[in-house]
This record gives structure tokens, sequence and C-alpha cells, in this order.
């Protein structure tokens, strides 16, 4: 500022009280100036509303690029006409501002006219921000106040708009004014039309076959904040491999009913059901089981893979898992191409999953209540500027670390590839190895296995090439004629010495962000975490520290009532299934004032275990067969219905088929001739008569429609199961409901001997 000659004169004066009132002088000729009328204002500028700040900050201007940034949600360096962005602008911790002002105009205009102005912002908060009085373009404060963040909505302009900038201003004390440079602007240019760029058809040959590997990284270490310590987990993985036609789910797309299920409840029937439904849109659906907890350390528990397939047709690969429990929180990829343009197959893939929203839940943490989403949203990626409940929610807007990361790894080709890349020795080892595998896995099911143990280490313990083995064992062999192979499996590896990192090194983390201080007023501690990415590969233990704590002093005005911490959560009321957890806290010290403490002492919320297991259920045993030989040494049998499947590792089914021997007389020759045919009209009439019978007993109470065909028969040989069943017509007046019901019959089938 530059101060008249008088008062530079009374500046020289040793009195106090003299010097106060210029500085005082100053202060209230700057702060008119800034609170001048926008009219007013802008007349006094050399143009249009853009360098209103720029004439007041002469000569107290300051780089605000280190303290201030202004933001576009998801950092893009482009803008989709007509779509509607989140806008903020913030201060990092301690800085402050108190007025700020926002526009948005098109690149090398200075909005001196109207259509200089680029899009329209739309307010979230009117509490906090308004529209300047006299340029309604640009957004200011509402109340002049220490604030931190400020956020509107920017929704851009039509095609042909070309770049635009948006410029923000800020005002910290009144006198300090930092200019609209460096983060305080942000070029955004017009996105290009997807038309330009066509579809690239895939030109691959043959098929290629693929693992699939989730490794999950969402844990109380990585994502602290709200994390469900009791109910985390990761829903069964649901996917598939399929042709551009088909979309399971993307960006900006709405929700079908099965991604739905999966999001909400993390069930995958409905999923797998209108996967299947699409024919040959897709080659081959991929699954994996849950994960409870949501992670564990890789030495006690693998990481869940699949594998599936791809062709010309068919190249496209999709899946999702939901995190649990969430409102309808998910990660997976969509339509991932595995062609090259060489027309040859990817050979690896590697990719850092971050969650997004399906839009069929509006819940912003956790475990939030069910709250639908009417109408329903589009999907979308969670960002850090959600909501403050959010367990993501970061103030500064930073990218959301990852929840997993998937690995998809080529393991085999089949048939002639039409690639002019050159195969290396380890690509062609691995298809004869598959083809040779898959071969042998062509077996009869009459060979029993277990499940493939996990990979041994690599045989090489050098950067050379070796292979690694996995086993299974060999439960059952039910047909003694018919070999059982294939019990070990090898693939090609490199030896750990390839990496940079020594066999003894332990990989750890970055820190993880302080915890809050554990005292709302005066001195308390605070703690921060980091875990171990990857354990020695000579077996040895980490040493290096897993966590820091250190103290730490809020100096906030203490409230008037004092209570303690929150108790441990109580273990859930059930062992299986949905239950309820609480928690308590005491008071430690009522209002000096006597006003009453209006705090939350016991808090309660909705936990969810393992699923509950449930043993397979039996109907009773059906009578005795007629012998299956009219003469001679023959067999009788007997048999039982599956009334529900075992679910979730309950007790498995037992036999539901019993045979025993019979022998009703010696064969006379030529006796043996018609046997099977005189059996089977023999049961027909004796079943036809019992069902008149049956039938004529209940006319007078109820009218029964036909009996039905028989069904298939449940087994090829060894003793199978078919029913038929009379439905109930019309109930008679005197009929009771016991009397007048459904008839089922249950007879024997395919008992000759596999």
């Amino acid at each position: 500022f530059s101060l008249s000659p008088s008062s530079k004169g009374v500046m020289m004066e040793k009195d106090g009280m003299v010097v106060l009132l210029v500085f005082l002088n100053v202060l209230f000729i700057h702060t008119d100036a800034f609170r001048r009328d926008p009219a007013e204002r802008q007349s006094r500028s050399e143009g249009g509303f853009c360098r209103i700040l720029r004439t007041q900050t002469r000569g107290a201007r300051r780089d605000g690029q280190s303290e201030f940034r202004l933001r576009v949600e998801g950092d893009p360096e482009t803008y989709q006409p007509g779509s509607t962005y989140r806008v903020s602008l913030y201060a990092s911790s301690p800085s402050y501002f108190r007025g700020f002002t926002l526009i948005a105009l098109k690149e090398g205009r200075e909005g001196v006219t109207p259509d200089d102005y680029a899009g329209t912002f739309k307010l979230i908060d009117e509490s906090d921000t308004q529209f300047m009085t006299n340029c309604p373009p640009a957004v200011t404060e509402s109340i002049p106040r220490r604030r931190t963040r400020i956020q509107v909505f920017w929704t851009a302009p039509p095609s042909g708009s070309g770049c635009i900038t948006l410029k923000a201003s800020v005002v910290q004390r009144k006198i300090i004014f930092f200019q609209d440079e460096g983060s305080l602007t942000k070029r955004l240019c017009e996105k290009a039309a997807t038309t330009e760029k066509p579809i690239q058809e895939c030109c691959a040959c043959g098929t290629a076959k693929y693992r699939v590997t989730f490794y999950g990284n969402w844990s109380e270490k990585v994502h602290p904040k709200d994390y469900p310590r009791r109910a985390n987990h990761w829903s069964a993985l649901i996917g598939a491999s399929h042709s551009r036609s088909y979309v399971l789910w993307e960006y900006g797309g709405f929700a079908s009913e099965g991604v739905k299920q999966v999001a909400e409840y993390g069930s995958p029937v409905k999923m797998e059901e209108e996967i299947r439904q699409k024919g040959d849109d897709v080659m081959t659906v991929i699954k994996t089981k849950a994960q409870w907890p949501a992670w564990q350390p890789l030495n006690v528990r693998s990481a869940p893979s699949a594998e599936f397939s791809v062709d010309r047709a068919r190249h496209l690969m999709s899946f999702l898992t939901m995190l649990g429990p969430s409102p309808d929180w998910n990660v997976g990829l969509s339509g991932e191409d595995l062609c090259t343009r060489d027309c040859g197959w990817v050979q690896r893939l590697v990719k850092d999953l971050v969650p997004w929203d399906a839009g069929t839940d509006s819940g912003v943490s956790y475990e939030s209540p069910n709250k639908p989403s009417n109408p329903q949203e589009r999907i979308r990626p969670l960002t850090s500027l959600d909501h403050p409940q959010s367990p993501f929610y970061d103030p500064s807007g930073g990218p959301i670390t990852s929840l997993a990361r998937v690995v998809v790894e080529r393991i085999a080709r089949k048939g002639e590839q039409c690639n002019t890349v050159p195969d290396t020795i380890d690509d062609i080892v691995a298809d004869i190895a598959q083809e040779e595998k898959e071969e042998a896995d062509n077996t009869p099911e009459t060979c029993i296995y277990s499940n493939w143990s996990p990979w041994s280490a690599c045989s090489s313990s050098t950067c050379d090439k070796g292979r690694r083995m996995r086993q299974r064992m060999l439960k059952a062999q039910l047909d003694h004629n018919v070999p059982c192979l294939h019990t070990q499996d090898f693939e090609p590896c490199m030896g750990p010495g390839c990496s940079e990192e020594e066999a003894s090194t332990c990989m750890m983390s970055e820190w993880i962000s302080w915890s809050p201080c554990s005292s709302s007023c005066g001195m308390g501690m605070r703690s921060r975490e980091r875990y171990v990415k990857q354990f020695p590969e000579d077996g040895s233990s980490c040493t290096l520290p897993t966590e820091e704590t250190e103290k730490c002093v809020v100096n906030e005005d203490c409230c008037n009532c004092v209570v303690t911490e929150w108790s441990e959560w109580e273990p859930c009321s059930v062992s299986c299934g949905v239950g309820m957890r609480r928690r308590e806290r005491m008071m430690k010290m009522e209002a000096s004032d006597g006003s009453p403490c209006r705090v939350q002492l016991v808090e309660a919320e909705k936990c969810m275990m393992p699923e509950c297991t449930t043993d397979c259920m039996l109907s009773e045993w059906s009578g005795w067969s007629e012998c299956n030989k009219s003469c001679g040494k023959g067999h009788v049998i007997r048999s039982r219905m599956v009334k529900l499947e075992p679910q979730f590792g309950g007790m498995p089914c037992p036999e539901t088929v019993q045979r025993k021997k019979c022998k009703i007389r010696k064969c006379t020759k030529g006796s043996r001739t018609s046997d099977k045919r005189k059996r089977q009209e023999a049961s027909d009439r004796r079943r036809e008569i019992q069902s008149k019978e049956s039938v004529a007993e209940e006319s007078s109470a109820c009218a029964l429609r036909p009996w039905s065909s028989w069904t298939q028969c449940t087994k090829p040989c060894g003793g199978g199961v078919q029913e038929r069943v009379m439905y109930v017509k019309k109930k008679g007046k005197s009929s009771q409901p016991s009397h007048c019901k459904n008839q089922k019959e249950v007879r024997a089938c395919k008992v000759q001997p596999c």
C-alpha cells in the first residue's frame, strides 16, 4: 500500500497511540476496498470481473500454491460436455481462508462479456457459498469466516466450447490475497467424441487360458477408519469371459438385478443366472469362494483364484466382488481386453482395484442402515470427498488407497496362433504342460480327488528357470478297470534371485496417517501403523516395527461434559448369521453449570457372523421294492430323497439308496425270458389299483388331477429314484385339509450296477 505524506509523518511519531491509529486507518481502507460493491470495483479495474482481485492485490501478492488448491473430482484432464463435476477449493493444514472467488472462463478470455464464461455452477451449501450479486457466473462466500474447504458443482459447457480454465482467488486475513495462478487454476479441455476411435476388433487366433488371482488389501491397518472388525469379508467373486455385446457392469451404467444382489447381499446366484442366460456371448463363468475374514497373510490363507478361457469372439473379462458389510460397494474389472494389437494374447495383467458404488443403496458408511436409492443411481467410483462419514473420506481429496489387486496370467494357448511375435521357451513349455494336464483331467467320474495343494517353492534358488509342483490325493477309485492319473501338476517358474529384494528382506507398506489424538482437550496419545506386505522368502520373521506411538496436544476448549472412551464392542449376540452387539461409555464429570449432558452412553449395531451351517435333510426311507428277478437270486432296493442340500459346511448327505439280496424260487428253463417285463407289468397294475382305491376314498372330499409323468431317473446306474405327482384339482366342501392334499409316488430306477 502507498501511504500519503501526512501519514508517513505521523508514523515517525514516537507516540504508540498514533502509530496504532495509522495502522487501523490503513486496515480500514483496504477492507473497504475488498468489500466495495462489485460494480464499483469493476469500474475501477481495467477489464472484467476476472481482474478484480488482481487490482486489489497489487503489492500484497503471495504464491498460494503450497497452501491452497483447486481440485476437480477425479483429477480429469478433459471434460465431457454437459456432465457435472464436483469442484473443491481447500487449504492444507494449518492454513485457512476467509473469502474466495471462483469462476470458469473459456481459454484466452478475460470475463468481459457473458460469452466468456464456461458452464454453470450449482451451490451445494447455500449457508457457505453464494453467487456474486453483480456477477452471477462467479461464486463467492456467503459469510466471511475461517474455513478450510468449500465445494460446488460445475456443469460443463456444450460441445464445441474447447478448453476452459477454472480460476480461484482466496482471502486469508483480509489483507493477504492469493492470485488465481498455480494450484488455484485448473485447465480442462473438451473430451473428444468416442466415435472418432472405432472399437478395435480382436484378430488373435486359437484360444488362451488364464488364471485370475485376487489379492485383498482391505484391512484395519490399511483402511482404519470405522473398519468393521467382526464382520469384514469379501463375497464370492463372480464374472465371465465374454463378447463385446455383453456388459456385466460399467461406470455410468445402471446395475442389473444380479449386480444389485452381489452389491447389497454378497449373493452371486442371480448374477450367475444372468451370465448363463447370455448363451454364446459368454465363454467361461468365473467364480471363487467368499473370504472370511477379508484379509489374512498369504502364509495363512492362499489368495483365491479361478481359471477361464478366451477366444477371438469372447476376449473380454469382467468380474465383481462385494466388500462386506457395506451399502452396495464393490471392486472389480469391467470389459478388460485380453487381445493384443499384434493378434496375440496378453501375457500378464496387474490391476489395483478401488471401490465403486452400485447406485442401489444410498448408505455412506460400512454399516449404514438400508436406504434404497430411489430412483436408482448410476454406477460410479467412490471418492475421498463423497461424505465426511465415509470410511474413505479425506478432506484433501487424495486418491483412495487400493482395496485389492488382481493378477491375470496366461497359462496356456491352444490351436494355431496367428501373431507374429515369436514364442518364448517358457510359453511353449507352459502350453504343452497345460495340454497334457487337460488330457489327464479328462478322466471318468470314477476317480475322486482331493483339492489341489498350494504350489511349492520354485525348484531354482537363483535367478534361473525352474518349475514348481502341486499335488492332490486320490480319495476313491470307483472302477478299478479305469486308471486314475494326474495326481501331480507342474508349471515353469523363475527363481527368487531375480527379485531386487534379497530373500531375507521384509517388504513393508508405507506408514498410514496418524490416528486422532486420544484426548479432545489437553495432552493425549496418537499412533500410526504399517503392515508387512511380503514376508521373507527364506522363512525368517520380520523384526521391523509395525506401530509407532507419540504424545499429542489439542489446544481446544474442553467441553463441560466429560465421558470415558467407548469400551470395546461386546461379542456378537449370535455365533452365526446376523445379530447385535453393543458398547458403552461412562460419565466422568457432569457439566459445571448444571446443564444436562445430552451424550449417548450406549451404542448398539448389527453384526454379521459367518453363515450358519445347514445339515443335509432327507426324507424317510421308501418301502422295499419287489425283487428284480421272478426266480433265482436278485435284489430289492429302497430309497429316500434329499429335502435340503448341506450349506456352509453342514453335515453331508449319507446314502440315498440301499440294496439287499432276495431269492424267490429256483428258476426253470425259460423262466428268465420275460422276467423284467412281467415284473414291470405287475408293479404297474398294483400301483394303478392302489391309485384308484386312493382316489375312490377321497373323491367325495376332493377332485384330483391325473398322475403326472414319471420324472427322469436321478442316476444313470447303481440305483436311482423317480417320482410322479397327482395334484388337487378342487377341494370338496366337506373335506378337511389333512384329507385333501397332493399325492406323490416314488419308485426305484436304474438298479443295474454301474
